[in-house]
């Protein structure tokens, strides 16, 4: 039996309207795509700035505690050495006949001053103002 061969069904030749859908469907798929790409650039956008604030806080601690540490150290320091100078002085201090600087006397509590009984005004007019002499040059 010979094998009989199925006609192909002929594919429709391409035809202005066949042209004008396809890209009216071409259009539609970019337009959804670039949409899809704007908001994923958005997002990505969002989500740099994020990060981005997030990092510039973390290095802001982290340098407010660097700097606290910093300070706690030189005080610590500065202490000392104050410490250490008051001790080294102190002999000469003594020598010198002077008082050491632990020992300061405070200051007197000074009453507060009596005002004087104010002036009183009987008229508001004032005097007129005295007349000034003028130098004359001696050209």
């Amino acid at each position: 039996m010979p094998l009989k061969k199925k006609a192909r069904a002929k594919t429709p030749e391409p035809t202005l309207r066949h042209v004008w859908l396809a890209g009216l469907g071409l259009v539609a798929v970019a337009r959804r795509e670039a949409v899809t790409a704007a908001n994923d650039a958005a997002a990505r956008i969002v989500s740099l700035r994020e990060q981005a604030e997030k990092l510039a806080n973390e290095t802001q601690a982290n340098v407010r505690d660097g700097i606290a540490s910093v300070r706690e150290q030189g005080e610590a320091r500065v202490g000392q050495f104050s410490a250490d100078v008051e001790a080294r002085l102190a002999p000469v201090l003594l020598k010198l006949g002077l008082k050491p600087a632990g020992k300061v006397a405070k200051p007197r509590a000074r009453k507060p001053a009596k005002k004087a009984p104010a002036a009183k005004r009987t008229s508001t007019a004032r005097k007129p103002a005295a007349r000034r002499t003028t130098r004359r040059s001696r050209a």
